[in-house]
């Protein structure tokens, strides 16, 4: 059987030219960047080297990227590490209800050390309003994190005009920009934001590898203790051959951005058309602002867990609900977020493409989907009228 794989977003092929830059770092060039001779020399080269790359698919300086073992290491050293370092200036921080496990999880943290989080609402949509953002910020915030754009719904976030708002107040904005950066142009000069994390398995980099930007002259207190690696920012021996890859990676993305979006976005309109024709399926997130190979619904009387089973057993693979949360057998937040009712957020299903789907994985997908969707409802004793069904039931996100 074939395999059709839509779930890019949880993970992506390594490219063959990323996996032809680490080779030699795993063997010949094993060098310690520490080391002063030539084998870390060599190795220290190599990640300096990945450095300008990476700062060159954002638009940053080399000197303000500090490389991390993920965007979750990166989200949460971001967030604590500017709490931490701004808390005698206020102790308010400001987070979106949109935002990854690593973002919320690192606010329930400060909320333990004493600051107050607000949590920032977003419409049936997905986004967060900038005035919103305005009408929150107390004389205490020092911090902001609102997504670039959501992994699980695809809507691109109004950041730049949030960021205006914040400078108002000379507030720091952190953006988790895992699902955009190499999948959409990021400009963090254009953006404005202080801080930005990324991660390399999201444009065919190595898993295990990410970034933190951090704007120059920015204090940040440093989430791992230890040697003076990352000048000094991020302890630990470097993994030269998966920042090697990531920076192998961010060149590839920059070079191949405009492409890669061409092609991915005529596939995705393809399946938004085609399934929100389909009775009681609903696209969430925004139609227009979204990632450009992400396509995610909601299909009323089903249960994501089922559509997920049953379609990759006709070797289709894709996600329901955030990966960090579809084991959890609970709601998404992100949904409940956005006002969908439970009942209908479990059924939600997320088709993310990548540069190797063709078009004749969208007919197979297009082809089989619905018919999963028809042989679940034949069997679903609320499609047939059975059983309680929550107030408000119908999908608040169909215009």
């Amino acid at each position: 059987m074939k395999k059709h794989y839509f779930d890019h977003v949880a993970a992506n092929p390594l490219h063959p030219e990323v996996l032809e830059a680490m080779m030699p770092y795993f063997k010949e060039e094993f060098g310690n960047p520490l080391s002063v001779y030539e084998y870390g020399m060599r190795a220290k080269n190599a990640i300096e080297e990945a450095r300008e790359r990476v700062a060159g698919l954002i638009s940053s300086k080399p000197a303000e990227i500090i490389f991390t073992a993920s965007g979750a290491e990166a989200n949460n050293f971001a967030l604590r590490g500017i709490a931490l370092a701004r808390q005698n200036e206020g102790k308010h921080v400001l987070v979106s209800r949109m935002e990854h496990h690593s973002i919320l999880n690192s606010a329930r943290f400060l909320e333990k050390s004493g600051f107050t989080v607000t949590y920032l609402p977003v419409d049936k949509k997905g986004f967060v309003d900038p005035g919103t953002v305005k009408k929150m910020i107390t004389d205490e915030t020092v911090l902001i994190s609102v997504t670039h754009a959501s992994s699980e719904v695809g809507t691109i976030e109004p950041l730049k005009e949030i960021v205006k708002v914040a400078k108002e107040r000379n507030i720091v904005v952190h953006t988790d920009a895992v699902a955009t950066a190499g999948n959409i142009p990021v400009d963090v000069r254009e953006l404005g934001v202080d801080l930005l994390s990324m991660a390399a398995h999201q444009f065919y980099g190595p898993k295990g590898a990410g970034a933190l930007y951090v704007k120059q002259g920015m204090r940040i207190v440093p989430l791992i203790y230890g040697g003076i690696q990352e000048s000094g920012r991020r302890a630990g021996t470097e993994n030269v051959p998966a920042i090697v890859g990531m920076g192998r990676a961010a060149e590839l993305a920059k070079a191949e951005l405009a492409k890669r979006i061409e092609y991915l976005r005529p596939l995705r309109d393809r399946i938004i058309d085609t399934m929100t024709e389909v009775d009681k399926v609903y696209l969430t997130g925004d139609r227009e602002n979204r990632l450009p190979g992400h396509a995610s619904f909601c299909v009323e009387f089903i249960e994501g867990e089922a559509m997920l089973l049953l379609l990759a057993a006709k070797g289709i693979f894709s996600a329901s609900g955030s990966a960090c949360s579809s084991r959890a057998l609970k709601a998404s937040p992100v949904l409940l977020s956005m006002g969908i009712p439970s009942g209908l957020a479990q059924g939600s299903i997320v088709f993310s493409l990548g540069t190797g789907n063709a078009p004749e994985d969208i007919d197979y997908l297009l082809q089989e989907f619905p018919a999963v969707i028809k042989r679940l409802r034949e069997i679903s004793p609320y499609a047939q009228g059975w059983g309680d069904r929550e107030e408000g039931g119908e999908c608040t996100v169909k215009e």
